[in-house]
This record gives C-alpha cells, sequence and structure tokens, in this order.
C-alpha cells in the first residue's frame, strides 16, 4: 500500500471490522435463550481464536511475529478487553435494563478516541473529531431507550468500566498492529475464550446443545475473529482514533440485518442515526492531513513493500513483496498526505 496515497484498502478493512461484527448481533440475539450470555460470549471469543489457529495451520504469510517486547502489550490488552470488559459487562447488565446498557455502550468509541489522544498523543483534528462525534451521535439516537431510569445503583459505573477496559484493549492492540493480525487475534480469542467459558462453567453456566454450539462457531468466528482481524490492520494503517470511528458503525450495520433478516421495521431514530452516521463517515473519508514532517531513526518488522519509506537493501534474498523482516529506517524529513500509521506517529503542534 503506497503511503502516499489515501489507504483504500485500509479504511475498508475498518468498515468490513464493523460490519461483521455488527451483522454477528442479530444473530447472538437469535442464539439466545436456554444459554449463559456470558457462556455464549466465552464461546464467540474461543470459536474465533479456534478458527483463526486453523488458517495458521494452512497459510503462508508474509507478515511478522509477535516479538518478545509485543507481549507485555498483547497479554495486558486481553486481559483489559478479553477478561475484564465482559465480567463487568454481565455485571452491570444484570442490574441495568438491557436497552440502557446499549445506550452506554456507545461509551466504547468515545473513551477510544480521547485515550488516542491525551495518552497515546495520536492525532485528532478538529474535521476528525467532528466526524466521530456524529458518528458516535448516530450510534446513541439509534440505541436511545425512549425513558431513561435514573435509578441505576452501580450498573451504569460497570458497564461504563468495561466500555473503559475496552478502549484500553483497543489501544494497547494498536501497539502490537505490526505483527501479524491472525497471530495477535488468534491469540486474543483463544486466551479470553477460555477465560470466559472456565468462569461461566465454574458459576454454573448449562453447556448447550451441539447445534447452538454450531452456530456460535460461525458467529464467533466471523463477527468476532475475521472482524478482529480487519480491525488489526486497521489499527495499522489508520491508528486507534479513526479505527475506532469507523467501528462505531456496527450499531447501524447491525440495526440494519435485524430490519432485513427479523423483520424489525424501519423507524424515525434508524433514519435520523444513519444521516448523522452518513455525515461522519464522509468528514472521515475526505480527510486530507498534509504537511511537512521529519521521521525520527526507526527499527521494527512488518510486512512491506519498497515504497518512499521502504528504500533499504537486502544482504540476502527474502521473497516476493509484501515481505518481513528486521529493516532500519533513517532520519527522513519530507510531506505528503499520511494518516498516524506505523510510520506516523509523530507528534504535532496544536
Amino acid at each position: 500500500m503506497g503511503q502516499h496515497k489515501r489507504p483504500i484498502a485500509a479504511v475498508a478493512y475498518a468498515l468490513g471490522s464493523a460490519a461483521l461484527f455488527g451483522l454477528s448481533t442479530p444473530f447472538a440475539k437469535m442464539l439466545l435463550g436456554d444459554v449463559s450470555p456470558w457462556l455464549l460470549a466465552g464461546l464467540f471469543y474461543l470459536a474465533s481464536g479456534l478458527g483463526l489457529g486453523a488458517i495458521r495451520l494452512f497459510r503462508r504469510s508474509g507478515e511478522a511475529q509477535l516479538s518478545r517486547g509485543d507481549v507485555p502489550w498483547l497479554g495486558a490488552a486481553i486481559f483489559a478487553g478479553g477478561i475484564c470488559g465482559p465480567v463487568l459487562l454481565m455485571f452491570g447488565l444484570t442490574v441495568t435494563p438491557a436497552s440502557q446498557a446499549a445506550l452506554l455502550l456507545n461509551l466504547e468509541s468515545v473513551l477510544t478516541l480521547f485515550i488516542a489522544w491525551i495518552v497515546f498523543k495520536e492525532n485528532v483534528d478538529l474535521r476528525l473529531f467532528i466526524g466521530a462525534a456524529a458518528i458516535v451521535a448516530g450510534a446513541v439516537i439509534l440505541s436511545w431507550p425512549g425513558k431513561i431510569d435514573t435509578d441505576w445503583g452501580w450498573g451504569p459505573v460497570l458497564i461504563a468500566g468495561a466500555c473503559l477496559a475496552w478502549a484500553i484493549d483497543n489501544n494497547l492492540t494498536r501497539k502490537v498492529s505490526s505483527a501479524d493480525p491472525v497471530q495477535v487475534s488468534m491469540l486474543k480469542g483463544l486466551v479470553a475464550g477460555s477465560a470466559n467459558v472456565a468462569i461461566a462453567l465454574v458459576l454454573g453456566a448449562a453447556f448447550p446443545s451441539v447445534a447452538l454450539l454450531a452456530g456460535a462457531a460461525v458467529v464467533g468466528f466471523l463477527g468476532y475473529g475475521i472482524s478482529l482481524v480487519l480491525f488489526v490492520f486497521g489499527l495499522r494503517h489508520l491508528g486507534t482514533a479513526r479505527t475506532g470511528a469507523y467501528y462505531s458503525l456496527a450499531p447501524f450495520i447491525g440495526a440494519g440485518a435485524a430490519i432485513a433478516f427479523l423483520g424489525e421495521s424501519v423507524t424515525t431514530t434508524f433514519i435520523i442515526g444513519g444521516i448523522l452516521m452518513a455525515v461522519g463517515l464522509w468528514m472521515h473519508l475526505t480527510e486530507r492531513h498534509l504537511h511537512i514532517h521529519d521521521h525520527e531513526p526507526l527499527e521494527h518488522e512488518h510486512a512491506h513493500v519498497h515504497d518512499a519509506h521502504h528504500q533499504h537493501s537486502h544482504a540476502e534474498p527474502v521473497g516476493a513483496e509484501p515481505h518481513s523482516h528486521p529493516h532500519k529506517h533513517g532520519r527522513l524529513s519530507h510531506g505528503h498526505a499520511h494518516y498516524p500509521d506505523l510510520h506516523h506517529r509523530h507528534p504535532h503542534p496544536h
């Protein structure tokens, strides 16, 4: 992917991730019944990890593998998003109406953007902020319960904690996005899935039927596994704030799928929310961030082609492009349109 061009494929990755996760929601709703929600969530994660593990067995990849330095970042991401997030959500759901919980879950996108901006110093300009705000506003309207119960107790705090855990997960996963997204997503699915299935069974959840297991495997592999792989690709090329904003379109896609597959009616909130999301998506797609910027010397490993940022030589054959190997970048100063990808995480004066 040329760094001087708008990363169309990267935007497609992020939107594809949102589409798969959004489409999984109505099918997950169809699977809920006699099975514990906690166990079902664990089965989704576990199916994603096992499915991606099978892909790795038969797939020749030019991607970089996880390094020892990646382990703390990935471990923290799995703990935050794969274990703490679901646990907090499940306890929050026990004392919070589902409709109001859906509204609160929009906090994940907001918190993801603010952590990327404040903690990891990712560039977030006014256009990006307004676009993200429009997308989140559309999601809020889609999930608006109509009547707010003000006597919530600790439920909202726990659900907000789940959103914070997932926002931290999103930002930490960006730190390992140079590695093979299939490997990253497989490990997240296996560890988080095993932990959540074990916890659900210890708490007394009954193991589901073979038919339900098969359905959970399909939904988990596509809606959690492949979706996460695409999300990591998006993080690599777009950064966390932009990928998270595109991912916020998932509720709209899920609502559209519910209309198409479950016969739900088209509502005024669906139309208004869709318009707001379309405006936000347009603002992001037409963003053009261009200025003279400096690249500091850097050594890392990831899949790449020999573009303007990769002009190194090879001591021995490394295979066709894209290929992956440790390589060094010298100091470089130039100007072109870019996103906060692996090579453009420089500071911006405000």
